[in-house]
């Protein structure tokens, strides 16, 4: 039997979504090249890998003015389906004290933005050509050594090896395995889309809103003319509103928001489990994790997908400035230590402190949002680390 011959390459990175179309991209404009795996189809005339089934992705990401910055670098920044966030208004429901961000604080022209996934894939896809994405790839084994990465895959119905300098995991959930610490919250978001109504017809005049409640979080998301909402909910809670019809799904929604709000024509919905992970180690012999196939947040705050992103421009930065075949794994973990664990224990705190119902806890919420409102230095401290994580620091 003849063994599959070896191609070799640079670098290659196993996932075609937005976080390792990054790495990629930034990857290019240093004249560095590497090579995209997806598993998912490329459509006849897309340059991406699973095109089709974006198009039903029902997530909206909600990004920073920070990923902005780093996604009109590489020219993938879709400024026409971004919707911006100007102010962000925080509270508690049935307690007291706020707290409301805005963009006029920082001489920005948004804190953020609301952009639809499928529509993020799109605008940095454009830019690959053909021979940049190895679409309908079935990853069957990896072996790694000092040396590189070997990946036997099946694509196209043939046999093939790979070997690379370095392997980039850019896709996936770290699963329950050694190496990954697990907190569970007990809790699932809820997703959908609905249109905001006023009476002077205003609309949501680019505002999100995070309101905590006993049960969790629930964020509205301005996008387009409508709200995109994370509503999270315990999971038998999250049972009973998914199988409610429109009108009691809504009826169900202003409930929770638990304000003088009315919203309209809600979309599709979905769910997903809530969970912090967390991988330990970033890097094993020539293999690298990043986004989120290094951890995955709470959606509280939005700082999952952005720290992903941040996660690829500064393996890039490593990569273009010390070369694959010198670039020290090592120190680029530990230069994303502090935004990491950073995010994750903010996300963490905000979701243990703000879901529940405990009346000394209210009090100290109500205090906390209070002191934000009126002491601008600790609420320009949590701003800039939200638009931009630890670049922003100190």
């Amino acid at each position: 039997m003849t063994e599959t011959a070896v191609e070799n390459v640079d670098i290659l990175i196993v996932g075609a979504g937005p976080v390792g179309m990054t790495l990629h991209l930034a990857l290019a404009a240093g004249g560095q090249s590497s090579l995209l795996l997806d598993r998912r189809p490329r459509p006849e005339g897309s340059p991406l890998g699973g095109q089709s089934a974006l198009q039903a992705d029902p997530r909206a990401l909600a990004l920073s003015h920070g990923a902005r910055e780093l996604l009109e670098q590489i020219h993938s920044w879709p400024t026409r389906a971004a919707t911006p966030i100007e102010t962000i208004h925080i509270s508690q429901k049935d307690g007291f004290g706020r707290t409301l961000l805005d963009r006029a604080d920082y001489q920005l022209p948004a804190l953020g933005y609301v952009v639809r996934y499928r529509d993020l894939a799109a605008a940095l896809a454009v830019r690959l050509t053909s021979e940049q994405l190895l679409a309908e790839a079935e990853i069957l084994d990896i072996t790694s050594d000092a040396d590189g990465a070997t990946v036997a895959l099946r694509h196209a119905g043939q046999l093939r090896r790979l070997h690379c300098k370095l392997l980039v995991h850019a896709e996936g959930t770290p699963g329950d395995e050694a190496g990954v610490k697990v907190t569970a919250y007990g809790q699932h978001a809820v997703i959908c889309e609905v249109t905001p109504v006023s009476a002077n017809g205003t609309g949501h005049q680019r505002r999100a809103w995070e309101r905590f409640t006993p049960d969790g979080p629930l964020a509205l998301l301005p996008l387009g003319d409508e709200y995109s909402i994370v509503f999270t909910l315990p999971p038998e809670k999250a049972d009973a509103v998914m199988a409610l019809d429109d009108t009691a799904f809504i009826a169900a929604l202003e409930r929770q928001f638990g304000r003088n709000m009315k919203f309209a024509a809600p979309g599709p919905r979905s769910r997903f489990p809530l969970a912090l992970r967390m991988r330990q180690a970033l890097h094993r012999q020539r293999e690298v994790w990043i986004g989120n196939s290094a951890q995955t947040l709470h959606p509280v705050s939005g700082q999952g997908f952005n720290l992903g992103l941040r996660d690829a421009w500064q393996l890039a930065e490593f990569l273009l400035r010390d070369g694959v075949d010198r670039v020290d794994l090592a120190a680029y973990a530990r230069s994303r230590r502090l935004d990491r664990e950073g995010g994750a224990f903010f996300t963490d705190q905000v979701v243990k402190a703000f879901s529940n119902d405990c009346a000394p806890l209210k009090l100290a919420r109500g205090l906390g949002l209070w002191a934000l409102d009126i002491f601008p230095p600790a609420r320009h401290f949590v701003a800039k680390r939200m638009i931009w994580g630890a670049r922003a620091w100190p």
